[in-house]
């Protein structure tokens, strides 16, 4: 069975309603009506709960109120291009130097990094355990037939895994349906997929931390360094759309950055582990 169009099709049917709806609010009501941006986001950010943990700091620092739509990095980055948005907040480098050329963005700005890890059943039928080259436990998998969960999404996490399955060698599109599974849906959903199969997975580590679901999954490969996992911040050109709160977007922009922005991007742990590495001051001073 192939979940891709299902999937997909659920997944694009909710952003209207995601639009109005899932915002991570750290005010009252009424002061949300007065003064609030749309920050169009991945969902690793917000599965992960890190919003939760340092949004109310901002909003008591600014008096402004974060509305977060929450989907894949494709997906926000073309609400970001309709003007649906004041922020951009995802994690794909190469979309996002792209969508400032175009024109899209004002400026992108590095806020913090983690990484991803490749999970799946503690019998691990590829042997890929103890491993560190993601690549090779990819091809493996491949030759195995062990089911595969991607999220199928375009977001950056499937972005990400895109690349790997190329560095592997392997097309996993033409194995879609048996082996290798397009779900077409968030991280949190894909894991349940994976755990509910004992199916392998590409997750970012904040996601995983956060998980309840995990069932028999363990993380089997990590510490390649293509599995790097930046994360990037742009407020939304006003200049394509006139109605972008700029200044109120630029102000969440800078305290991102600011030294209490890292501080709590920083300080936010998922039982005990830091969830996200602050690393804006870093790239400016590079």
């Amino acid at each position: 069975m192939n979940f891709r169009t299902t999937f997909r099709a659920a997944t694009w049917a909710g952003i209207c309603v995601a639009a109005a709806l899932a915002s991570t609010t750290a005010q009252t009501p009424a002061q949300a009506a007065e003064r609030f941006i749309t920050v169009a986001s991945t969902t690793s950010t917000r599965n992960s709960g890190l919003y939760e943990s340092i949004l109310p700091a901002f909003a008591k620092a600014s008096g402004i109120d974060v509305r977060i739509v929450a989907v894949g990095t494709g997906q926000a980055i073309k609400l970001a291009r309709n003007g649906d948005a004041d922020v951009l907040f995802v994690h794909h480098k190469p979309s996002e130097e792209k969508f400032v050329a175009d024109g899209f963005g004002i400026k992108r700005h590095d806020v913090m990094y983690n990484d991803f890890v490749i999970v799946g059943p503690k019998s691990d039928p590829a042997k890929i355990g103890g491993g560190s080259d993601a690549g090779v436990a990819l091809l493996k998998i491949s030759k195995s037939g062990a089911s595969f969960a991607s999220r199928g999404d375009d977001s950056g996490t499937h972005k990400k895994e895109l690349g790997l399955w190329k560095i592997a060698g392997i097309t996993p599109g033409k194995a879609s349906g048996s082996w290798y599974r397009e779900t077409g849906s968030g991280m949190g959903a894909t894991l349940n997929t994976a755990s509910a199969m004992n199916a392998y997975a590409l997750t970012d580590r904040g996601t995983w931390l956060k998980f309840a679901n995990k069932g028999d999954l363990k993380v089997l490969i990590e510490g390649d360094k293509r599995l790097f996992n930046p994360y990037g911040v742009i407020v939304v050109n006003p200049a394509k759309h006139p109605h972008v709160k700029k200044a109120d977007a630029q102000t969440f922009v800078d305290w991102l950055v600011s030294t209490e922005g890292q501080a709590a991007i920083g300080a936010y742990r998922i039982k005990g582990k830091q969830a996200f590495f602050p690393n804006a001051q870093k790239s400016e001073g590079s």
